[in-house]
């Protein structure tokens, strides 16, 4: 039987708090937050679908991002993984907690639904994330003389057309 490992989690739902950035001794950015999830179902009686409260933490720069452009009641998607942890009290219980570990963010609200400085602080941040951030030296083609990272004198690569007659050379 083969060895199958798999945790990953995906969820959307919304922030019940501002998210808080913090700093751990050695200089590493987390955060912990709760994420609302509505479940999918109504009960019989009609009554508002429940909603399980799920213990988020991210770390580092998927930290500094949800901090950054992330408030309550946001909508968010999370990808990460399932993680337990356990330790003994200062009464000598022992304590178990379970959260999501995010590896990603994303946005999930349409811009017109999402106040104005969180829109300007997301398109600022996603044209960061679009732009090239290096281009090997010696990658020909690239006009790469201002150094790595520069698009100037860019050639695209050419193509040979092929009828629809001709057979594909591979």
């Amino acid at each position: 039987m083969a060895n199958f490992n798999f945790n990953k989690v995906i969820l959307g739902g919304r922030l019940t708090a501002d998210p808080e950035l913090k700093t751990t001794p050695s200089g590493i950015s987390v955060t912990s937050f709760t994420v609302a999830v509505n479940r999918n179902y109504r009960s019989k009686s009609g009554e508002e679908p429940q909603a399980d409260f799920l213990n988020v933490t991210a770390w580092r720069q998927t930290a500094e991002f949800i901090t950054r452009y992330f408030r309550k009641a946001s909508s968010i998607c999370v990808v990460g993984s399932i993680q337990t942890r356990s330790w003994t009290d200062q009464n000598g219980q022992k304590r178990f907690a379970t959260e999501i570990v995010a590896d990603e963010a994303f946005f999930v609200d349409a811009k017109s639904e999402s106040p104005l400085a969180v829109q300007q602080a997301a398109a600022g941040y996603q044209a960061a994330a679009q732009a090239p951030s290096y281009v090997p030296d010696g990658y020909s083609g690239m006009g790469n003389s201002a150094g790595a990272g520069s698009y100037q004198n860019t050639t695209a690569p050419k193509f040979e057309d092929l009828s629809d007659d001709e057979e594909l050379p591979f």
